[in-house]
């Protein structure tokens, strides 16, 4: 069997606030304190689980490079394996920079404590490392590895989101969802859409007064489309959902503020402000689009080859 080559991506040790919070009351200064100290503990939980795959990679004489994901500038190339230590948010930042020939494993380094929250609600928010894709964490990290080594396990294909801006591909493609909204968070997004099926209008055009529009992949359904009234999809669903958000006297396109994309449908947007811009998977990749700019989206994007969790639901 040929030695793996494996990139182990890695969520940075400065994720995790290092200032003191300023108090104004003794009680302050006590809440405060625990929530620092939470914080610090988060740091040193994920600074262990580093040190504790690599140990395990060292200890399988597995061929490895470790890099911390800010200093990733360039599409993943020549692994056979990516390793990403940190949450969903490390595994989202790696897809963007991968084809589908490389599949991915998500280890989650600070994994949430039900315990925890509930010790901790009265003053501050215990929640930890969010780790949805995530199929191992520090404590079935080897034997999931194990399974992928002698290819009793593989992986799964998650759709991706292809997204064309006036007919040009964007470079990247969508793991969760895209959020198309004006710049400032109080402003209106004035925008109209409908949906295509071999270039040819499926239903009528829709002109959308509101906050925004957000489109989602199976991967993405279960996050923020969830939070705003959306329903979970399949994972291994094809389709994307979207929904207009808090839309304005919609009046008898209101059914039409919320739907599903099939597989051989694209979602065209044409905006109609000033300035707008297009949030991938979060807020960390954000393009600029302005007055007259059609925007694309479909399920056309090379999938993701993702080892999800064991007892993740597939239907």
């Amino acid at each position: 069997m040929a030695r793996k080559k494996i990139l182990l991506l890695l969520k940075p040790l400065d994720a995790y606030p290092s200032q003191k919070f300023t108090c104004s009351s003794s009680a302050d200064v006590s809440r405060h304190h625990k929530a620092f100290s939470h914080l610090k503990n988060r740091a040193l939980a994920h600074k262990n689980a580093i040190s504790f795959c690599q140990n395990i990679l060292k200890k399988k004489h597995l061929d490895y490079k470790a890099i911390f994901r800010n200093d990733l500038d360039g599409p993943i190339r020549d692994v056979d394996l990516v390793i990403s230590a940190g949450g969903d948010g490390t595994l989202l930042q790696a897809s963007h920079l991968m084809d589908d020939c490389i599949p991915i494993l998500g280890v989650n380094s600070d994994p949430t404590s039900a315990e925890e929250v509930t010790q901790w609600s009265e003053d501050f928010d215990a929640t930890r490392s969010t780790g949805h894709l995530c199929a191992a964490t520090v404590h079935n990290f080897e034997e999931v590895l194990d399974s992928i080594i002698v290819s009793h396990s593989e992986p799964s294909e998650v759709a991706r989101m292809g997204i064309h801006v006036n007919s040009k591909l964007i470079s990247v493609s969508a793991l969760n969802d895209v959020l198309l909204a004006h710049p400032s968070p109080a402003a209106v997004s004035r925008f109209s859409f409908k949906i295509q099926r071999d270039k040819e209008a499926s239903s009528s055009l829709v002109h959308c007064r509101s906050s925004g529009l957000r489109v989602s992949t199976p991967a993405g359904s279960t996050a923020a489309m969830l939070s705003g009234g959306g329903y979970t999809m399949p994972i291994l669903s094809k389709e994307l959902q979207y929904m207009v958000r808090e839309p304005i006297s919609p009046g008898a396109t209101a059914h039409l503020m919320h739907g599903a994309v099939k597989v051989n449908e694209t979602m065209s947007i044409t905006w109609l402000c000033g300035e707008g811009f297009m949030y991938i998977d979060g807020s960390h990749v954000a393009h600029p689009f302005q007055l007259g700019d059609t925007i694309e989206l479909s399920s056309t994007a090379p999938p993701l080859k993702i080892y999800l969790p064991s007892n993740f639901p597939s239907h």
